[in-house]
């Protein structure tokens, strides 16, 4: 169960109504509800944004990795008025390198793929724009830890949170297909080289330890095993390679295909939309916090700030969380209901140095109309399945 703080209950004192008040009262409050529902669609739904087309070009065999990175569960980048320029002016050739990928098979066999890009509207970066805020001055744990752990097999082992699964390098990653994991960039390559634990990379599975079942009244909680099946390949933006004079997290994020599909639910890919649209403006995610060894950690928070590449907010993170899935809860009117889906990957800490104003957030990497394209291609191979999100 969640473990959350004991409430106090407020005082009240129950009203006594007759039956036809009642009746009058329960009209009143429908056609209240219903307004206020209607408000609230209107101001959230989903606006569909137009992918852009992602068209591998050429493929070309490289160098075997070294694999002689050290894993870091923890990444932390400086950015200024400088970088939040270039964020929200890239060239189109700066976004076609930066979106071409390498991609590394079980046997060491690595490739780069160069890719070229139609359909894309560059004014969609300038919309975002970082705007200055007030300054806080503490780090991945923002006053009192809002963090909850996540515990019972009804919990743990169904939808959503059935869908974090571990990294064997140490961090998180979220499932994406049935045979994919989306996870962050700097969990497998440092900037200059594949970490050592990804040569053999592995992905966990939560499961129920059978051999230690528990009467259904017990007490204490189920114990639970890690499963873990092999990575087949990895692929990784040459936009996160490219960064390793000075990291970026922008591109930090990467794709992980298992030898073999698992039986899970999965959650779905989008386009990050406005933060008006998203139910609460509010993004959630789950990880495997170091500080909280084998709990699956879970939290919320608002949006606070945004560029045209990443989410700031203050959702409480410790070492480990990186790779995490962040979802926000989006209305879909073509279903008539609201669903989870991933918005962007939570990636670390950054300082933001603006006009004399230091401000530090934890940020995630938000899905653009480029990467949903990209990391699209990546699952399915085709293009032409991804023209929609």
């Amino acid at each position: 169960m969640l473990m959350l703080e004991s409430m106090k209950p407020h005082d009240f004192r129950t009203p006594v109504f007759t039956m036809g008040q009642l009746k009058i009262l329960l009209v009143i409050l429908y056609f209240a509800n219903q307004s206020r529902v209607s408000n609230t669609h209107s101001n959230t739904t989903l606006n569909k944004q137009k992918i852009p087309v992602f068209l591998p070009q050429e493929t070309v065999k490289l160098g075997k990795p070294r694999f002689s990175a050290k894993a870091r569960l923890e990444l932390m980048t400086h950015c200024n008025a400088e970088c939040l320029w270039r964020e929200a002016h890239p060239t189109l050739e700066d976004l076609k390198e930066n979106l071409s990928f390498e991609t590394v098979y079980t046997n060491g066999t690595r490739t780069l793929t160069r890719v070229d890009i139609s359909g894309f509207d560059s004014d969609s970066l300038l919309s975002e724009k970082y705007t200055s805020r007030r300054s806080r001055r503490k780090r991945q744990i923002f006053g009192v830890d809002g963090r909850f752990d996540i515990r019972g097999k009804n919990f743990l082992l169904n939808f959503p949170f059935s869908t974090t699964v571990k990294i064997s390098t140490g961090c998180t990653g979220i499932l994406v297909s049935e045979r994919h994991v989306l996870t962050a960039a700097h969990c497998i390559h440092d900037g200059k080289d594949y970490v050592k634990g990804a040569k053999k990379l592995k992905v966990g599975f939560l499961t129920e330890n059978l051999k230690t079942q528990l009467p259904k009244d017990s007490k204490h909680p189920p114990k639970f095993l890690t499963r873990w099946s092999r990575v087949k390949r990895t692929q990784v933006p040459r936009g996160w390679i490219r960064s390793q004079n000075q990291l970026s997290m922008d591109y930090d994020y990467a794709l992980l295909e298992l030898k073999r599909p698992h039986d899970k639910p999965y959650m779905e890919l989008t386009v990050m939309p406005s933060p008006a649209q998203v139910a609460g403006n509010r993004i959630h995610f789950s990880g495997f916090d170091s500080d909280r060894p084998g709990q699956l950690v879970y939290r919320f928070c608002p949006i606070i700030n945004e560029t045209p590449h990443l989410i700031y907010q203050h959702c409480d993170a410790q070492p480990g969380s990186s790779g995490s899935g962040v979802y926000a809860k989006l209305w879909l009117p073509e279903k008539h209901n609201w669903e989870r889906k991933i918005v962007g990957i939570f990636s670390g800490h950054q300082w933001v140095d603006l006009n004399g104003v230091q401000q530090d957030y934890n940020v995630a990497v938000r899905i653009t109309p480029l990467k949903y394209a990209q990391i699209c291609y990546w699952i399915k191979g085709n293009y032409n399945e991804c023209h929609s999100n």
